[in-house]
């Protein structure tokens, strides 16, 4: 198993990275305010950066430390990293499963059929721990309904048919999101999901989060070898990493939109933390996104039970363990690929 480092996280716009002997320097103009040992780091992710040395990303990449440049709001921007991982059979195998209709359909049902069941289990987790202060009677209709269109993407015989069932299911689960924020109502208050930009608080907070947890697919898949960018259920499209997409669907639910009602409700953030741009888009600010990037980094430290491997794994895992079972199984090692199922 791999071990989880961190990853240093630069929130300032002003921030230059340079590189001092086996260390990376953070200059604001000329003065140093933080250094840090390259072998401690597995990445370096910067949002609104200034600008990193020729001969730190050249250090990065013979370390395999991948560098992601993200803009304030957490749209990805271009990304370093040193040689790909694996060989060149499996990612043939990759392509041509991709090519195979037949192949393709039922891979991304897996992806769906776990993002639909962990959109459901947030929603009755919500139910149990939280009847006194839900509107359960809607909840438990959402749920049902969320059980059935399952039921109907497993079925499905078309790929139209199952995005169809996605969306559906994605405009059930969304309509009861705002119930699930139980502190700070009047701040954070959730409508409808919308993004590019985001036009209020929850949904900075859910795009920045997807934007992350995209990243950390994407290194997951490049570590076991696989082409993040051929995926199954999102189609090809030049720049688009459409397999980390298609892994992030299952996690979103249980990992990112859970952590954004966690920020929320245990009121790490407020309304000081957020900012609104003349075009409408709202983001985090700087001291919002280093108060954010500080319990992020403590969530993928947390440790929970896999459900298919059984074992005691930290939350920062589960994206490679999930990009592992996936591999075994375009290798031939498994007979379908195994969903994330959060409980």
């Amino acid at each position: 198993m791999r071990k989880l480092l961190n990853t240093l996280y630069i929130t300032s716009s002003d921030y230059y990275l340079s590189l001092d002997g086996e260390n990376v320097v953070v200059l604001q103009g000329k003065k140093e305010v933080g250094r840090l040992p390259l072998h401690n780091l597995e990445a370096i992710v910067t949002c609104g950066y200034a600008g990193a040395s020729p001969a730190l990303m050249e250090k990065c990449a013979a370390n395999n430390i991948s560098m992601t440049f993200l803009s304030v709001t957490g749209k990805f921007r271009a990304k370093v990293t040193g040689k790909a991982y694996g060989n060149i059979l499996l990612r043939r195998t990759q392509y041509r499963m991709a090519d195979n209709e037949k192949q393709t359909l039922q891979t991304a049902k897996n992806f769906i059929i776990g993002k639909l069941y962990n959109e459901r289990s947030v929603i009755n987790r919500a139910i149990r721990d939280y009847a006194e202060r839900l509107d359960t009677e809607k909840l438990c209709r959402v749920s049902g309904q969320l059980k059935e269109i399952l039921q109907m993407a497993k079925e499905a015989e078309n790929m139209e048919s199952l995005r169809g069932y996605e969306g559906e299911a994605a405009s059930r689960y969304f309509s009861q999101f705002d119930q699930l924020i139980l502190q700070q109502k009047e701040d954070f208050v959730f409508d409808v999901r919308n993004r590019r930009p985001p036009l209020d608080r929850v949904n900075a907070l859910l795009s920045f989060t997807y934007a992350l947890l995209t990243g950390m697919c994407v290194a997951a898949l490049e570590t076991v070898g696989l082409d993040p960018y051929a995926g199954f259920l999102h189609t090809d499209r030049p720049g688009r990493c459409s397999l980390a997409l298609d892994l992030l669907e299952e996690l979103r639910a249980p990992y990112a939109d859970r952590f954004v009602l966690s920020c929320i409700n245990k009121k790490v953030l407020d309304s000081a933390d957020f900012e609104q741009k003349e075009n409408g888009a709202v983001l985090l600010n700087e001291s919002g996104r280093k108060k954010y990037l500080t319990v992020w980094q403590n969530k993928k430290t947390e440790k929970l039970k896999h459900p298919y491997l059984q074992e005691s794994i930290e939350w920062g895992l589960v994206p490679y363990v999930q990009a592992l079972l996936l591999a075994r199984y375009i290798r031939g090692d498994l007979d379908g690929y195994p969903p994330f199922f959060w409980k």
